[in-house]
């Protein structure tokens, strides 16, 4: 048995003898250690691990990116997937549109002659001749006759306009509303309004009516019980711009302003 660091008892025998030899023994020592765990990788392997890291990192990189671009291209699917869906939409609601107009467009239009307005007064073989000074007409309104040599500006007036230039209008296809202010409020003024076309339409007020409304046009008239009557509209429809004026298509424009003109 070996003990460091102490003194080696050896005992011999021998048939005559018995002898104890007493001697030193060296101490013996483990192999020493590696100071590092890298001191005991050969340096080839470690050459290796190094590789091997690095490719790993590269591999990494790598695999960002494809994630990356996959990402991008899911996006990119997304916003034409987006622009598909907004456009068809639009491009519906164009043929929806396209469809209504063409729908619209073809519709026949109501022939003026077969539209019936219950009420009409008709005053035929009117005469025409240009005058000055003041004409007496037979109806209040007036609905055609002689009159100015110069035509009332079609538009919408807040005052009383002359008679003698307001029947020109009418011998150029316009058509003429009055309304008596005592009868109709400024809400009803602007409900006239939006019942009448932009040209070749007077607007104006009229003392003395024995109706709120009355709308006339050459050698035609009619009597309305308010501004919500649908006879106007029939009236208008009939006779703005009607081809049976002495003189249709002539000017609205050019000529003489009345008083109170508002638009």
């Amino acid at each position: 048995m070996d003990l460091p660091g102490i003194v080696e008892i050896v005992v011999a025998s021998t048939p005559l003898l018995a002898a104890i030899e007493m001697r030193a023994v060296t101490p013996r020592s483990d192999p020493p250690r590696p100071s590092n765990a890298s001191s005991s990788v050969p340096p080839k392997a470690r050459e290796q691990a190094k590789k091997l890291t690095v490719k790993q990192e590269r591999d990494a990189r790598r695999a960002a990116k494809v994630a990356e671009m996959v990402a991008q291209q899911k996006r990119q699917r997304r916003n034409r997937m987006i622009g598909w869906i907004t456009g068809g939409v639009a491009a519906a609601a164009a043929v929806a549109l396209l469809v209504t107009f063409v729908v619209t467009s073809s519709a026949p239009k109501a022939d003026p002659a077969t539209i019936a307005i219950e009420g009409l007064e008709t005053y035929p073989g009117l005469t025409a001749n240009h005058v000055t000074g003041t004409v007496d007409y037979p109806q209040t309104p007036p609905a055609g006759g002689d009159h100015n040599g110069v035509w009332l500006n079609c538009g919408v007036y807040s005052e009383p306009v002359p008679n003698e230039n307001a029947v020109h209008d009418l011998e150029h296809g316009a058509i003429w509303v009055t309304y008596d202010p005592a009868q109709v409020d400024a809400a009803g003024v602007e409900t006239l309004r939006s019942h009448l076309p932009d040209t070749y339409a007077v607007l104006s007020p009229f003392d003395g009516l024995s109706a709120p409304v009355v709308a006339s046009a050459w050698g035609n008239q009619v009597f309305l019980d308010g501004v919500d009557d649908p006879r106007l509209e029939q009236f208008v429809t009939k006779f703005w711009k009607s081809a049976d004026a002495p003189e249709p298509g002539a000017p609205c424009t050019g000529g003489v302003d009345g008083p109170g003109k508002v638009a």
